[in-house]
C-alpha cells in the first residue's frame, strides 16, 4: 500500500461523532508511521482529522458514491478504510463495493471487510451468525 483513502467522520455539529474522529486521527497518524501516503474525505471542518498535517490531502465533500468516487478517479488509491466515519462512511463504502466502484479502480477495502459489515448491520443475520458460532444473544426479533 502506498496510498489509502479514510473516509471520515461526517458529523453534522460540533461534538458530534468524536469517536469517530478520534480513531480517524489516529488511523491517519499510523498511516503517515508507515510511510502511506493519506488521503481523507471528510465534510465536517470541524475535526481534528482535518487539522494541518494530519493528513496528506484533504477533501472537505459530502461521503457520497458520487463525490467518493470522483476522489478515487483523481487520487488512485490503493485502500481504503470504511470503518471511521460512522454509518455514512459504511453505507457509502459498502454500495461503492456492492456496485463495483472499488474493484473498477482496484481499490482494498482495509481493515473490516464489508461482508462483516453487512452482517453486523442486518441484526437478523448478525444474530445468525452469532448463532453459527454458539454465542448467547438475548431473544430478539427484526422488525
Amino acid at each position: 500500500m502506498k496510498k489509502v483513502l479514510l473516509l471520515g467522520s461526517g458529523a453534522l455539529k460540533i461534538g458530534q461523532a468524536g469517536e469517530f474522529d478520534y480513531s480517524g486521527s489516529q488511523a491517519l497518524k499510523a498511516l503517515r508511521e508507515e510511510g502511506i501516503e493519506s488521503i481523507l474525505i471528510n465534510p465536517n471542518i470541524a475535526t481534528i482529522q482535518t487539522s494541518e498535517g494530519v493528513a496528506d490531502r484533504v477533501y472537505f465533500l459530502p461521503i457520497t458514491p458520487y463525490f467518493v468516487e470522483e476522489v478515487i478517479k483523481k487520487e488512485r488509491p490503493d485502500g481504503i478504510l470504511l470503518a471511521f466515519g460512522g454509518q455514512t462512511a459504511l453505507n457509502c463504502g459498502t454500495q461503492l463495493y456492492l456496485d463495483g466502484t472499488l474493484e473498477k479502480y482496484g481499490v482494498k477495502v482495509l481493515g473490516t471487510s464489508v461482508d462483516a459489515i453487512m452482517i453486523t448491520e442486518d441484526r437478523d443475520l448478525f444474530v445468525k451468525k452469532l448463532n453459527e458460532i454458539d454465542v448467547k444473544t438475548p431473544v430478539s426479533q427484526a422488525v
